[in-house]
């Protein structure tokens, strides 16, 4: 159960005008996340901006980009977060076996070069923060500049919502 209540959103003209933009930017539907985040409109609509950025707007495949999430909720412990983006990882292209195998990190030999740069990435910056040169300069050989600075505020923002999510225990969808 979340830690505060989710607001009303029906009682303020403006929020009910914000809450209609995400839900049609959102596939019609008013995620937990959302609600939540609506306590504070001017950060609901940065965080819509931004995320939509992030997941629309950008060169990363898809599949590094669900793989980088998908590794930051297991790492974090946010399983709302993993449990909304395991339908992105398959429209992406991921397997169930490479989903599950997200949980034990970039070893596994359901991931190739690409894959296991990315996931080593998402958990060095998540654990650790600094990212060693050796790492560094691995992903800089699969990605073009462009898609580096992408997967690093990929993952930077995806640790933001992890820790919002666990921080205030939303819930399940």
């Amino acid at each position: 159960m979340a830690r505060i209540p989710y607001p009303d959103i029906a009682a303020d003209p403006a929020v009910t005008a914000l809450a209609q933009q995400i839900t049609a930017e959102r596939g019609g539907r008013m995620l937990n996340l959302y609600r939540m985040l609506l306590h504070s409109p001017p950060f609901a609509r940065g965080w819509l901006n931004f995320f939509t950025a992030v997941r629309q707007q950008g060169l990363l495949d898809a599949r590094y980009r669900e793989l980088a999430i998908l590794r930051i909720a297991v790492l974090n412990r946010a399983d709302y977060e993993f449990a909304q983006h395991v339908p992105f990882a398959s429209k992406a292209g991921l397997t169930d076996a490479q989903i599950d195998a997200v949980k034990t990190g970039p070893q596994s030999p359901h991931f190739d070069a690409r894959d296991r740069a990315v996931l080593a990435y998402a958990e060095t910056m998540t654990r650790d923060i600094e990212v060693p040169d050796a790492l560094f300069d691995e992903v800089r050989t699969q990605f073009g500049e462009r898609e580096v600075v992408e997967l690093s505020v990929t993952v930077a923002g995806y640790n933001l919502v992890s820790r919002f999510l666990v921080a205030l225990r939303i819930d399940h969808d």
